[in-house]
């Protein structure tokens, strides 16, 4: 599949500017952004769910760090 988008000069640039210093093409920069933003998300969405348990045991800092010995 081909896509295609339009960019003013100043977003042009800053594309091309921040692919270049990772590395990237214009595609894999486009795509790896897609990727990441669905992933996010999902993540977030995710956790929600996770969250939304209303039987979900809870922890304070203070009940984490004495677990973690620290």
């Amino acid at each position: 599949m081909t896509v295609s988008i339009r960019l003013n000069e100043a977003d042009s640039q800053l594309f091309k500017s921040y692919a270049e210093a990772h590395g990237l093409t214009m595609t894999d920069l486009i795509r790896e952004s897609v990727l990441e933003r669905i992933e996010t998300e999902h993540d977030i969405a995710e956790l929600r769910e996770i969250l939304a348990e209303p039987n979900r045991k809870r922890y304070t800092h203070a009940e984490v760090k004495a677990e973690l010995g620290l």
